[in-house]
Formats: C-alpha cells, sequence, structure tokens
C-alpha cells in the first residue's frame, strides 16, 4: 500500500515546551537585570576598584543590595507557582515591600561579618589566634548560613520579627547543614564567576545559582518547622 508523500510531520519538541524554555529564559535574565540595576553602586565600586582597598565603603553598600535578593528570592517564588507570573512587576513589588527589613538584615549581618573579620585580623600571627581564630571563623560561617536562610525566607514570613526569624534561620541552617552549607558554596562559586568573568557572572550565571541557593536555603528553614509552603498562586 503506498503512503501518503504529504503526510504531517510530527513535531520534535511541542509548543508548550518552546513557551516554557522561553519563559525561563527571559525571566533568569530579566532577574540578572533587575539584580545588577538595584545593586548598581555595590557593582560599579567593586568593579572599578581594588575590594582590599575599598572594603570599607563595600561593607557600607553591601546592605542596600539585600532588598535585591529578596526581591529576586520572591521572582523564583513567584515563578515556581506560576509559570506566567510577570517578573519585572513581582521584582520591583517584593522590593519595595521588604525593603526596611532586607536593609536591616543585610546591615546586621554585613556589621558582624566584618567585625569578626577584623578581629580574625587582628589575631593572625599571635600565638592566641590558634584558639581564637577558629572560633571566629565559626561564626563566621554561621552568621552567612543564618543571613542566607532569613533572606530566602523573608518574603515567606512579611510579619515575622527580625529577631525571631534569624534566630529560626540558625537554628534551620545548623540542622539542616546539608542544604545550607551547599548553598553557601554555590554563592562563593558566583563570587568567583563574577571576579574572573563579571560579564558572565552578572549576565548569565547570577539567577541560576542564585536560585539553587534559594531553594535549598527556604527548604531548610520551612522543613525544620515543619511548614513547608505548598505552591499556592501568587498574585501578579
Amino acid at each position: 500500500m503506498a503512503t501518503s508523500a504529504h503526510a504531517p510531520r510530527r513535531r520534535l519538541v511541542s509548543h508548550e515546551t518552546y513557551e516554557l524554555v522561553f519563559s525561563t529564559v527571559y525571566a533568569g535574565l530579566a532577574t540578572n537585570l533587575l539584580v545588577v540595576v538595584a545593586c548598581l553602586p555595590l557593582v560599579v565600586l567593586a568593579m572599578t576598584t581594588d575590594p582590599t582597598a575599598s572594603w570599607p565603603a563595600l561593607a557600607l553598600l553591601a546592605p542596600f543590595c539585600t532588598p535585591a535578593l529578596v526581591a529576586a528570592f520572591g521572582v523564583f517564588r513567584a515563578i515556581t507557582a506560576d509559570g506566567s507570573a510577570q517578573v519585572v512587576r513581582t521584582f520591583w513589588r517584593g522590593y519595595r515591600q521588604h525593603w526596611r527589613r532586607s536593609v536591616a538584615l543585610g546591615a546586621l549581618s554585613t556589621a558582624l561579618v566584618v567585625v569578626l573579620a577584623v578581629d580574625v585580623r587582628a589575631v593572625w600571627g599571635h600565638a592566641v589566634g590558634a584558639v581564637a581564630i577558629p572560633v571566629f571563623v565559626t561564626l563566621i560561617v554561621l552568621t552567612l548560613v543564618a543571613s542566607l536562610v532569613a533572606t530566602a525566607s523573608l518574603a515567606d514570613h512579611p510579619t515575622a520579627r527580625l529577631g525571631d526569624l534569624l534566630r529560626a534561620s540558625l537554628f534551620a541552617g545548623v540542622r539542616r547543614w546539608y542544604l545550607t552549607l551547599p548553598a553557601l558554596l554555590v554563592l562563593a562559586m558566583l563570587g568567583s564567576v563574577v571576579a574572573a568573568r563579571p560579564a558572565v557572572g552578572l549576565g548569565l550565571a547570577l539567577a541560576p545559582l542564585l536560585f539553587v541557593a534559594w531553594g535549598g536555603a527556604r527548604y531548610a528553614l520551612h522543613s525544620t518547622l515543619g511548614t513547608v509552603p505548598a505552591q499556592a498562586a501568587v498574585s501578579r
């Protein structure tokens, strides 16, 4: 029996798959751009100066980038719940809504890390450093863990007191260390990529690596509390 020469061909990739890929790439690139714009003073200073010499100014600017991270995490949350969520509107809404608490969280975390790092430098090379430095480094890691978990979960708990959220985040970060330590390593990888190739780090790798860190840190808190949030619809 002869077959029709004009039989329709089946598509290897469905239209829905194209839309999913396009929306995911768009969300990543748009989030990259929004974070860079929101952190532009810090980015410009870091790219145009020697960080070892300009670290005091970088430390002063760092807390004002925390709202951008919280807003980016809010975008990830919205897209995970609803793939059609509007990235730009979601980002700036989260940025405005959580700005004050985010800056307070960033300022507290940055101050603790700076003080501990200065203490490490002060005792470096002294006999007391053999005992003090491991303690200071451990406190730095605990501060970073608690700050990361709190930042990733801030949008999920808009009415929680910041101190309560930090205590819960510290407990969860230590208890779920197998989630939070890899998340910190991912952020360290992001920092190394940005330092080596700023265009690649800020233009391509930023959103994917932040997404990985956000997922691990957020799940660490909610799984510890036993209240993993359902992926409810997020208003657009």
